[in-house]
């Protein structure tokens, strides 16, 4: 089934040195646009992540600190992905949990300003966990009942899961083609930062999402832990998640403010 698009989609796919949101880096991205009516432009770039590969993920990928070396540095091509999905959705497989957080960390190294939170995100793997709970190459199998050639390389995976999102549209019926209304239904916990550190309750307040405060109001332990907050931002946390957390510690203080006014 044509998806039904009123913006550009861009589906997208990352390789990265390892799986930690906040220390790894992306090392090849992949980009395929898909235009209201049907027409497709893709790209490719390998990235120079500066720090190493790690074994594990090379055993998924299989890129080398040397296939890389000579390839540009992140912030050299970051203006260049901006200007490919400005005014676009975005689509991912297991991109909410991982491929968004993770370029969204290195736009921030870049100094590169871009809300991914102002996108309509449609992660197909939450899709396809919902309605059938398997994995990319199954899934692949299981709705176009194709054998993925190529897995775990970004031009492959992106491509794979356009087509899948695509006859997931023509399995469920119950499924509306329709940007908005797939994004929501993708979409797992409602949060602040991409990394999921923070959640937002039935009542649109924020609230902890790990640890031993999870699903206590954040403002509120803000404001009896004052220590957290530093916790916070001195540990191992993605810079988006630290940027969260300032942006909540800013709003106690305020209200603490007008309160003794």
């Amino acid at each position: 089934m044509q998806l039904n698009l009123k913006k550009p989609l861009v589906f997208f796919d990352v390789e990265t040195t390892g799986l930690d949101v906040a220390v790894d880096r992306i090392i090849e991205i992949s980009l395929l646009k898909v235009m209201p009516g049907g027409a497709e432009e893709q790209k490719t770039f390998r990235v120079n992540p500066t720090i190493p590969i790690a074994p594990s993920a090379f055993a998924v990928h299989g890129i080398t600190d040397a296939d890389v070396a000579h390839c540009p540095k992140f912030y050299e091509i970051a203006q260049t992905l901006v200007n490919i999905i400005e005014g676009c959705d975005i689509a991912g497989y297991n991109s909410i949990k991982f491929d968004i957080p993770i370029l969204a960390e290195e736009f921030l190294r870049a100094d590169i300003k871009f809300d991914f939170r102002k996108r309509k995100l449609i992660d197909v793997q939450n899709i396809f966990h919902k309605m059938e709970q398997r994995t990319l190459s199954a899934a692949y199998k299981f709705y176009c009942n194709k054998d993925l050639k190529d897995a775990h390389q970004a031009a492959a995976d992106t491509y794979a899961t356009y087509e899948i999102l695509q006859s997931q549209l023509d399995r469920y019926e119950s499924l509306e083609n329709d940007v908005a209304k797939l994004s929501d239904f993708s979409a797992k916990t409602r949060t602040l930062d991409y990394a999921g550190r923070v959640a937002l309750n039935e009542k649109d307040e924020p609230v902890i999402n790990f640890g031993k405060y999870k699903g206590k109001l954040a403002m509120e332990v803000l404001e009896r832990d004052p220590g957290y907050y530093s916790w916070v931002m001195t540990g191992d946390f993605a810079l988006d998640t630290k940027r969260v957390f300032t942006e909540l510690r800013l709003q106690s203080l305020q209200s603490k403010k007008n309160t003794l006014f």
